[in-house]
C-alpha cells in the first residue's frame, strides 16, 4: 500500500469514527474548512492541555492569555501583515490549478533527497553490516552530485525568496523542468504575490464601518497586552506569555486534509528576554519543544529540524519542527528568535512607551522574543498519522483476522476506556454500570453492550480507546474485571478496588509531565 493510499484511509477512518468531518457536508462542503466530531473534539482537546500544561504548570515564569480575535486594524500595519503578508503563487495554464512557488521547489529538492535515501539503502544491502552511511553519502559520486544539486537550487531559491525576486523563482521551476503534479506539462505563468489575511467590515451602519481583519495568528494579541501582563503579574524577565485560539488566513494552495485549512487553531508562547541572550533562548526552545515532540512516543527519526533558508520580515533565525507525514515531512511547529520587531513597532505605531525597566541592570529597554508556534490541527493529524496501523492478528486456534487500530498514546486517547459486559445478562450490565459511573467522573469513559464482545474490542480498537474492562461471570464472584490493553491486546485481572488507581497510572497525563522536566536545557 502507497503512503497515498494510506492517507486516503486514514481521512475515510477519521469520518468513519466521528473524528474529522468535511463542513457543511449536506450543502456539499466548504473548501479546507471542517469539523471535528465527538471523538475529533477531545482529542483535540487533550492536545492543547498537554501544551498548556507543559507550558504554564512546568514553567512558573509562563502565564497564559486568552486574546480577542478582532483587533484593531494599526496592529496589522504594525506587524508587517498588511504589506508582507503574501506567498508566492503560480498557475499551470493547462490543469487551471494554483501552487505555491516556493513549495513547488520544495518538493522537487525533497525528490532528490528520496533518490539519495535509495542510493545509500542500495549501499547498505552491498555492503551489509560493514556499511557506514555517513562516509558513503560523502564519497559515492551519484550522492554526491545529488547533493550539489540540491545546494545550487536551495541557495538560488534562498536569493530569490529574500530579495523578492519573482522572475528569479519562476526561471527556478522552469529550469529544474518541475512538472504539474496534475496536468504533467510545464506551462506556467508568471510568479504574482497574494495577500492572505482576510478583511471584513465593523460597523452598524454601511456608511459608518471600519475595514478590519481576521487574525491570521495568534501573536499579536500578546505583544499587545505585554505591558498589562507584566505589570499586573509583576513578572521579570525572561517570562512568557502563551495562548491558544482561532487564527484565519486565505490559503490559496489548502490542501492535505487538515494540514492546511483556512480556519485552524494555533497554540503560541511568546517568550520575553534580554536584548544579547535571545541565541540561549532560542536555542533553549529549540531543544525543549523537540523534547515535547518525541514524548509522545511516535519514534525520534520520525522528527528533525529545518532550519529556514528564507527568514520572516521579524526573524533573526527560525527553525521549523519537521513530522514525517504520509506526503513526507512538514512543518508542525516553528521557533523563532523575533528580535524587538514586534514590540517596536507596536511603540512606534501606537505612540505609546512599551519597555521593560530591568531591576538588575537598572536599564529601561524594549525586550527581544523567542516564540514558538504550533498548530493544533496538524498536530491533531499528526497523532492520527503516525498511530493509524492495520494488520493481521492470529487468534488462539490458528485463525488470522485483520483490524485497524488507532495506537493514540494514552494521555490522548478521546476514550481513555470501554466498559463492556461480557453477556447482557446475569447482572453483568448492572455491574458494569456501577464501574462506569466510579470512571466517568474522573476520565472520558464508554459504555457499550451491543454485539460480540470480539466486535467490541475491535470497534474501541478503531477509535483508540487503550483500555477495555470487561465484566463477566468472574466478576460477580470475586469482584474483579480483565483490563484488556489495545496495543498488546493481552489481558489482565484487576480487583475493583484496584481499578481506579490501576488505570491513573496508564493514562494520567501526569506523568508524562513529570518526565518533560524542562530544567534540562538551561
Amino acid at each position: 500500500m502507497t503512503q497515498e493510499e494510506l492517507f486516503k484511509k486514514l481521512i475515510a477512518h477519521c469520518k468513519e469514527y466521528g473524528y474529522i468531518f468535511p463542513s457543511s457536508e449536506i450543502y456539499d462542503g466548504l473548501g479546507a474548512v471542517y469539523d471535528y466530531g465527538q471523538n475529533g473534539v477531545e482529542l483535540k482537546n487533550n492536545i492543547k492541555r498537554y501544551w498548556w500544561e507543559a507550558m504554564v504548570k512546568l514553567h512558573e515564569n509562563i502565564v497564559g492569555i486568552d486574546s480577542a480575535i478582532f483587533m484593531h486594524p494599526k496592529i496589522w500595519e504594525a506587524s508587517g501583515h498588511v504589506g508582507a503578508f503574501n506567498d508566492p503563487l503560480i498557475d499551470n495554464k493547462d490543469s487551471k490549478k494554483r501552487y505555491r512557488a516556493d513549495v513547488l521547489i520544495e518538493d522537487y529538492m525533497a525528490k532528490i533527497e528520496e533518490k539519495i535515501e535509495k542510493e545509500t539503502s542500495k549501499g547498505q544491502k552491498k555492503f551489509g553490516e560493514a556499511f557506514d552511511p555517513a562516509q558513503f553519502r560523502a564519497t559515492n559520486p551519484n550522492v554526491l552530485r545529488l547533493v550539489e544539486k540540491i545546494d545550487t537550487v536551495k541557495q538560488r531559491m534562498k536569493e530569490a525568496l529574500n530579495s523578492g525576486d519573482l522572475d528569479a523563482l519562476r526561471n527556478l521551476i522552469i529550469d529544474c523542468e518541475i512538472a504539474c503534479p496534475i496536468s504533467g506539462t510545464r506551462n506556467w505563468t508568471e510568479v504574482r504575490q497574494f495577500n492572505l489575511m482576510f478583511s471584513t467590515q465593523m460597523g452598524s451602519v454601511s456608511s459608518d464601518t471600519n475595514q478590519i481583519y481576521l487574525r491570521p495568528e495568534t501573536a499579536q494579541g500578546i505583544f499587545v497586552n505585554f505591558l498589562n501582563v507584566q505589570k499586573t503579574g509583576r513578572m521579570k524577565i525572561p517570562f512568557g506569555i502563551a495562548q491558544i485560539g482561532k487564527a484565519f488566513r486565505n490559503e490559496i494552495v489548502a490542501r492535505q486534509f487538515i494540514f492546511r485549512m483556512r480556519e485552524f487553531e494555533q497554540m503560541e508562547m511568546q517568550f520575553f528576554v534580554r536584548p544579547g541572550e535571545e541565541t540561549k533562548w532560542y536555542d533553549y526552545w529549540k531543544n525543549a519543544r523537540m523534547n515535547w515532540h518525541r514524548s509522545l512516543g511516535f519514534g525520534n527519526e520520525k522528527y528533525r529540524f529545518h532550519d529556514h533558508e528564507k527568514l520572516a520580515h521579524y526573524a533573526k533565525a527560525a527553525a521549523d519542527v519537521e513530522f514525517n507525514f504520509p506526503f513526507g515531512f512538514k512543518e508542525v511547529e516553528g521557533i523563532h528568535s523575533r528580535s524587538d520587531f514586534d514590540l517596536g513597532n507596536h511603540q512606534k505605531f501606537s505612540g505609546k512607551k512599551i519597555q521593560y525597566f530591568d531591576p538588575d541592570t537598572g536599564e529601561n529597554y524594549v525586550p527581544y522574543v523567542v516564540e514558538t508556534s504550533i498548530g493544533v490541527d496538524r498536530m491533531v493529524l499528526l497523532v492520527l498519522s503516525a498511530s493509524y496501523s492495520e494488520e493481521t492478528v492470529t487468534k488462539e486456534n490458528g485463525e488470522t483476522d485483520e483490524r485497524v487500530v488507532l495506537r493514540i498514546p494514552p494521555m490522548l486517547a478521546p476514550v481513555k476506556f470501554a466498559v463492556l459486559p461480557l453477556v447482557k445478562k446475569d447482572g453483568m450490565p448492572e455491574k458494569a454500570r456501577e464501574i462506569m459511573n466510579m470512571l466517568k467522573f474522573e476520565y472520558n469513559s464508554q459504555y457499550d453492550e451491543k454485539d460480540t464482545i470480539g466486535k467490541r474490542y475491535r470497534r474501541q480498537d478503531a477509535i483508540g480507546t487503550p483500555f477495555c474492562i470487561t465484566i463477566d461471570k468472574q466478576t460477580l464472584d470475586d469482584n474483579t474485571v480483565t483490563i484488556r490493553h489495545r496495543d498488546s491486546m493481552q489481558q489482565e485481572r484487576v480487583a475493583v478496588a484496584a481499578l481506579a488507581q490501576t488505570l491513573d497510572k496508564l493514562v494520567n497525563m501526569k506523568y508524562a509531565l513529570q518526565n518533560l522536566n524542562p530544567e534540562k536545557y538551561k
